[in-house]
């Protein structure tokens, strides 16, 4: 281990020979680096020696007005990490809570009583005062390592953030670039809502990154996607034993999350039942686990997104009046395409730049013409919707995107693609990963991604689109996470 480096501030010769001689035993550990006599100078040093000390030991009272609690946190300021330990000579009472409180809220980590001045030898009991050595270098060790870590992770997250960018120069994405950062800074709930495939898991990914939560989990749960028996269970978990084929005691999404951001989309397809276990959740905190007589105490933020009119869904008596009013503390408007069309351009560029690198394709142009049809163009699907025609314009391997081009993308199920005096060579190495041959099983998972890309993007919401193609809610969500859409 290296040396703790020690700066002494003691203004009586005295003492700093008795600090000296308590410290000479361990002089293979401890190293005084430099002693100085007054305030003032302690912190011209710190300033020009930046983390050039591990701990401190100060004298409480010491000549130059600078001192005590003020010295404290001014030396924590410059050094935050170096830890503090205080002697005083000072008659007081080891129970003085209020004079111990004060050094520790000023930054201070351990304080002592000089011995009398007939003991020659010790500033203090020897072995309580390189204990509290050891353990102060070691806070710091600690302390060090978490910074270092936490450096990392914020790499990590503004990596992750640069990744998944809200694309946008209009007016409303700058608004809701400005509420973004306000809901970031508190922890109250926020209720996204907008059109489907607009991004509200992207704005609360941002909100939740953007926090004082950002190192904890970020735990995204589709409410639609589990069936309504399973809600409560998922969501709370249950005891060993609470009923037939609980064999052991499950964690609940809701504990898995403790500490961070949890993400209720499709908030509106939630169950009354388990609406109710939620509304207790954001008004006392606790969760009810099934099997469990006491309530368990969870430290999570809510963020909740919905596609419908939850208004409406109040009438129909669908949904809890207080459950709606306790979410939207923090209501959040993402805007659809239609509101700003102005980001079309830009949004595909993106897209383009993205999937072309992505694919090691060259970077198509798109004529004026053909960008105003997609700027004129409905864009039910929103966001989502343009981001596959985008993705379409490659597979579509044109150098320049014309307005016909620009047509059949949008319209592309009606697209011959046997067109063009094209042969079903030319159409199967198309598809086939641009001329390479792959496995029918790879062809068939590339077919099915666009054909759920393209039902997606022209449904409301995914319950609807699930119910266009035949499946049960769990089975179309598994199906897009193995097709990597969710």
């Amino acid at each position: 281990m290296d040396k703790i480096k020690i700066l002494i501030i003691e203004d009586e010769n005295y003492d700093i020979y008795r600090i000296k001689k308590t410290l000479k035993p361990f002089e293979n550990l401890i190293i005084i680096k430099d002693v100085v006599s007054n305030g003032k100078d302690a912190i011209n040093l710190i300033y020009q020696n930046k983390n050039a000390y591990d701990i401190c030991i100060m004298d409480y009272q010491i000549a130059g007005g600078l001192m005590g609690e003020e010295l404290i946190k001014k030396m924590k300021e410059l050094d935050p990490l170096m830890q503090i330990i205080v002697v005083t000579k000072m008659t007081i009472n080891l129970t003085d809570y209020s004079f111990a409180n004060r050094l520790m809220r000023a930054g201070a980590f351990w304080y002592c009583t000089k011995y009398p001045v007939d003991i020659e030898d010790y500033i203090y009991q020897p072995t309580d005062f390189i204990l509290s050595l050891l353990n102060a270098y070691e806070k710091r060790r600690l302390e060090l390592e978490k910074l270092e870590s936490n450096k990392k992770l914020s790499k990590n997250i503004q990596d992750l953030l640069s990744s998944k960018p809200i694309i946008g120069e209009s007016e409303k994405i700058k608004e809701l670039k400005n509420l973004i950062l306000k809901c970031s800074q508190s922890s109250a709930p926020v209720l996204i809502f907008g059109a489907s495939g607009v991004g509200k898991e992207l704005v609360a990914l941002h909100i939740h990154y953007s926090s004082s939560r950002k190192f904890e989990t970020f735990m995204p749960i589709n409410c639609g996607s589990i069936p309504n028996e399973l809600v409560e269970s998922e969501l709370f978990g249950y005891e060993k034993g609470a009923f037939t084929g609980a064999v052991k005691e499950k964690k609940g999404l809701f504990e898995q999350a403790d500490g961070g951001t949890i993400f209720l989309d499709e908030i509106g397809d939630l169950p009354l039942s388990a609406q109710v276990k939620l509304l207790r959740f954001l008004q006392e905190g606790e969760i009810e686990k099934i099997g469990r007589s006491q309530k368990i105490k969870i430290n999570a933020r809510i963020i909740a997104a919905t596609n419908k009119n939850l208004q409406e869904e109040i009438s129909a008596k669908k949904f809890r009046e207080d459950l709606f009013y306790r979410l939207s503390v923090f209501p959040v408007y993402v805007p659809s395409m239609k509101e700003r069309k102005e980001d079309i351009p830009i949004l595909f560029d993106y897209f383009l730049n993205s999937f072309a690198l992505e694919n090691n394709l060259p970077v198509p142009k798109i004529e004026d013409e053909a960008m105003r049809i997609f700027i004129e163009y409905e864009w039910r699907g929103n966001v989502r919707e343009l981001r596959n025609v985008a993705n379409r314009i490659l597979f579509l391997q044109k150098n320049i995107i014309t307005k016909e081009i620009a047509q059949k993308a949008l319209n592309f199920l009606n697209y011959n693609f046997l067109s063009e005096n094209k042969t079903e060579e030319d159409i199967l190495s198309k598809f086939a990963n641009f001329k390479e041959i792959i496995p029918l099983k790879d062809f068939e998972m590339s077919l099915r991604k666009k054909y759920f890309e393209y039902v997606r993007s022209n449904s409301s919401s995914d319950a609807e689109a699930a119910k266009k193609l035949g499946l049960a809610p769990p089975n179309f969500h598994r199906m897009l996470k193995e097709l990597g859409l969710k």
